[in-house]
């Protein structure tokens, strides 16, 4: 029984160090003979580099831009109301329609001023008649000089007496001070008012206005005449307007430059109140070289990207980095135009790996 025990254990032991002999030959034999991944079934070897994107680096123009918030504003805008209190007449003007510069919308009951008119239109005759007799009797020096003063100093009177009462007059009918849209009526024929009393609002939109900030460390950068483009959320094109305006002193609070723009408005497509996204132009560079913001690998020491080399395979670079967009990142030094960068697998590429490229861009 012994012996038979010893028999197995010394078998045991051989077939173990069989195993171990044999099992790495084996490994290799079946990788080299059996097809895998990246080679065809006659043998032929193909690419077994890494699946790539790249882009072929090109000079392109960069427009340094900064996007701000603001808000819409009107050209013109006022709440109307009557210089005089009286009576209102006769109401003119329809709600939401668009009135030209001296268009009348009310008229206020003028009765009064209309007879004190009159009678000073009639007393202006008397006094002119005497003026001129008074003036004849001076010159063949009939009356003194101090009685043609008097005679003369009552048809000025006369005069300013009537100019008074037509401003009068002239203020009983209410106008449209420019060119504008009327919003909601707030009165009715037949209702008294006062100067504190509102009739309407007017309201011009064509050019809008747009009002924004900037931080303070742009504030050298923008000028008169610069050039903004915004947009509203009734509209995902942009529209260019002009900054025509510049606040002269920075905000304490907020540390923020106030400025307004213009933009034409002929089809009242942006309404005073609304949300504006504004983006402005701070200078423009023709000749910049621009990668994809996935390109580029933070470092410790800086940044750098993986380029595809003549023979695919990838070479690391050390970048310098400079203004950022929303999707790519300029290259001040570290790659030359003709250069393909990597924009896929850059997690798993490694210097020297062997590339297959899918896509050029």
């Amino acid at each position: 029984m012994k012996k038979q025990t010893k028999f197995i254990v010394i078998l045991i032991i051989v077939l173990v160090v069989a195993v171990i002999f044999f099992y790495p030959r084996m490994g290799d034999y079946f990788s080299t003979s059996s097809p895998v991944e990246g080679t065809e079934s006659q043998g032929v070897p193909v690419s077994q580099g890494l699946q790539v994107n790249v882009i072929e680096i090109k000079p392109e123009r960069l427009e340094n831009s900064l996007n701000v918030t603001g808000s819409l504003i009107p050209n013109e805008m006022v709440s109307l109301r009557p210089e005089v209190s009286g009576l209102i007449q006769n109401i003119t003007f329809k709600e939401g329609e668009f009135v030209k510069e001296g268009t009348p919308l009310v008229y206020l009951n003028d009765d009064e001023l209309r007879a004190q008119f009159d009678r000073l239109e009639y007393t202006k005759k008397l006094f002119e008649s005497q003026e001129n007799r008074q003036k004849q009797l001076l010159e063949r020096e009939a009356i003194s000089q101090e009685e043609y003063d008097i005679a003369l100093n009552q048809f000025n009177t006369n005069l300013a007496d009537l100019r008074l009462i037509e401003a009068q007059l002239n203020k009983t009918v209410i106008r449209a001070p420019f060119d504008g849209v009327l919003g909601l009526r707030e009165i009715s024929v037949g209702g008294v008012i006062s100067s504190a009393d509102v009739i309407t609002t007017i309201v011009n939109i064509d050019p809008i206005k747009i009002e924004f900030s900037i931080p303070e460390r742009y504030a050298n950068d923008i000028k008169v005449g610069a050039r903004i483009f915004f947009r509203s959320n009734v509209s995902l094109e942009e529209a260019e307007g002009t900054v025509y305006a510049i606040e002269p002193n920075i905000d304490p609070t907020t540390r923020t430059l106030k400025l307004r723009a213009v933009s034409p408005n002929g089809d009242r497509q942006f309404l005073p109140g609304m949300f504006a996204r504004v983006r402005l132009v701070l200078n423009i560079e023709e000749n910049a070289m621009l990668v994809p913001s996935e390109s580029i690998i933070p470092e410790l020491s800086g940044y750098k990207v993986f380029v595809a080399s003549a023979d695919s395979k990838a070479e690391s670079r050390v970048v310098t980095i400079g203004k950022r967009t929303e999707n790519t990142v300029q290259i001040l030094s570290g790659i030359k135009p003709g250069e393909r960068v990597l924009t896929t697998g850059i997690l798993q590429a490694r210097e020297g790996t062997p590339l297959t490229i899918n896509q050029i861009n």
